[in-house]
């Protein structure tokens, strides 16, 4: 099975062969590869990559090599303690209740909404809302927004969103008459600034951006890009899904009203997420679920909301998803300094390199600031294939359309391979890809 590759005026594709001069290979990254080779970020590495017991099984004889964390991350000893403890101890649902279980479990369940303020440097622990993830943070705005938008009224989104910042905007959109509008990409596969601040023009009322594109690993100047909406009056959205586990993140310097993501891809456990937004912002919101939790009072003649954040949270929330992922912050906060930050800079760029000197490989996007994914495939191959020959070998790799399929069509692809690194990867697991990779290609071409 085949699948063509051939790029478009949006696409940046660049097929690796061993006699490439353009990108070079490994060999010239000699600094890169003594940062990866040097023995304190080797024990860094170590240190880290202990406290993951999924990472230490074999895979049909061979070592798990996971290079799938922006699908999801493994998660680190310290979250499974975290919520293991919760069910063992303090099983109880938050507020109100009277007894020390409820006590103690709304205490650790609100303690993380200020680890959140601290760790996103939001003015007030009223911005933090709980959702089940990003889609989920996307809905609810999308749907608290329905009142403010009329028939006619603009929403811009990046033509490399994943579908959840893409869909809930079109069903909003549908409800009210409004027009989406792609921001397109110019041929390094990066949002197009000067469309971009051409579609400004048309007073957008929402803006919708990513972060980091979760299938090429782009990185997008989201500050410069909220100011710029912001200037046209625009209401703007930030996916922060993929980049929440690789930088450091500062809301208020990115200035946007809402800022969302997933616990599951910061190695916190699934089921949880968050919703930043300024407070004005948030209050504006119609709830998108309503009944236990986010009431003030209730008679069958009216119903009274209650005040941030519970207003915005209805039902039992998520309590030990919501606890392991304050283990999840604790973590990130320990371990990802700079050097861990540098280290995951420099593996990026070795993945890119050998893929080039592999030979014919394709690779998409960008390349010069890539964060944590690198997306590629193997000559015409279909991606699929490579990846189950991949897994044969024990390497975890992802294989479709990312949920990003009007990225992929912009590239002319019907999917890609897409490898994808954390905290925990290592040389070795790019090394052991890298030779995976040529045991398939031989047994392909």
């Amino acid at each position: 099975m085949t699948q063509a590759a051939s790029p478009t005026p949006n696409t940046v594709t660049h097929t690796a062969t061993n006699t490439v001069t353009s990108h070079p290979s490994a060999s010239a990254y000699p600094d890169a590869s003594a940062v990866l080779c040097s023995l304190e970020a080797e024990q860094r590495n170590a240190k880290i990559r202990s406290q993951f017991p999924a990472l230490n099984q074999l895979l049909d004889g061979y070592p798990l090599c996971y290079l799938d964390t922006a699908a999801t991350s493994q998660k680190p000893q310290m979250v499974l303690d975290a919520m293991a403890q919760f069910y063992a101890n303090d099983n109880a649902n938050v507020h109100r209740a009277a007894h020390q279980l409820s006590a103690r479990s709304t205490l650790s369940y609100e303690k993380v909404r200020d680890q959140l303020q601290l760790f996103l440097k939001a003015e007030r622990r009223e911005e933090i809302i709980f959702t089940h993830g990003t889609t989920e943070s996307i809905n609810l705005v999308a749907f608290g927004l329905s009142a403010h938008v009329n028939a006619g009224d603009v929403i811009l989104i990046d033509a490399a969103a994943h579908h959840a910042n893409i869909v809930p905007w079109q069903e909003l959109a549908k409800r009210t008459g409004a027009v989406i509008k792609p921001i397109p990409l110019d041929q390094a596969c990066r949002l197009d600034v000067s469309a971009y601040k051409t579609l400004l023009e048309l007073k957008p009322k929402i803006v919708a951006l990513c972060h980091v594109s979760n299938a090429l690993g782009t990185v997008n100047p989201v500050a410069q890009l909220v100011q710029l909406a912001k200037a046209q009056g625009a209401i703007t959205l930030v996916d922060g899904a993929q980049a929440v586990a690789h930088l450091t993140l500062d809301v208020a310097e990115i200035d946007c009203d809402f800022y969302v993501f997933s616990g599951h891809k910061m190695y916190g456990p699934t089921g949880v997420g968050v919703l930043y937004g300024r407070f004005d912002a948030l209050d504006n919101l119609a709830p998108l679920l309503t009944g236990g939790e986010m009431i003030k009072r209730v008679s069958f003649e009216a119903t009274e909301f209650g005040s941030l954040p519970n207003r915005l949270e209805a039902g039992t929330p998520p309590i030990a998803e919501v606890i392991g992922l304050g283990a999840a912050i604790t973590f990130l906060q320990t371990e990802l300094t700079p050097q861990v930050q540098a280290y995951e800079a420099e593996l990026v760029n070795y993945l890119q390199s050998q893929l080039r000197a592999l030979g014919e490989v394709h690779l998409y996007g960008a390349f010069d600031d890539n964060i944590g994914v690198v997306a590629f495939n193997l000559a015409d191959e279909h991606h699929q294939d490579v990846g189950i020959l991949l897994d044969q070998q024990g390497i975890a790799v992802r294989c479709g359309h990312h949920c990003a399929m009007p990225l992929m069509q912009s590239l002319n692809l019907k999917g890609c391979c897409r490898a994808s690194i954390g905290i925990y990867t290592n040389k070795d697991d790019i090394d052991r890809f890298i030779a995976a990779l040529a045991s398939v290609k031989d047994l392909l071409l």
